[in-house]
């Protein structure tokens, strides 16, 4: 049984969630959730939270232990992008484009 949870709007490009994502994918989420709390990104902070909440939707609404459970997948999608202006020299101004995140964590269990 897989399930999922999902952070939507999360203000981080999805290049720098993705690159922390791909290192947790296959592994057991009780060695993910470790090797998150030990990585110095504001990335691993969104991520973990992300993982935290598919376990408690394991455990609450499946009865599934967090002891069992492999981390299936971790994607990481575009959101909407803010756009912004920058003033800039002789009355100018330079676009500013803030990325946001969709960061979608799916767990299951061990087979």
């Amino acid at each position: 049984m897989e399930v999922k949870a999902i952070t939507k709007f999360a203000r981080m490009t999805p290049a720098k969630v993705r690159d922390v994502a791909r290192q947790i994918q296959g592994r057991p989420v009780l060695e993910a959730a470790d090797l998150l709390r030990f990585i110095p990104r504001k990335s691993a902070r969104l991520l973990a939270k992300t993982l935290n909440s598919a376990v408690a939707n394991a455990e609450n609404n499946n009865n599934l232990s967090a002891k069992d459970l492999v981390v299936v997948a971790a994607t990481v999608g575009q959101g909407p992008m803010l756009k912004r202006f920058r003033p800039t020299a002789k009355g100018s101004a330079h676009p500013i484009r803030k990325s946001t995140s969709h960061i979608t964590i799916v767990v299951g269990d061990k087979k």
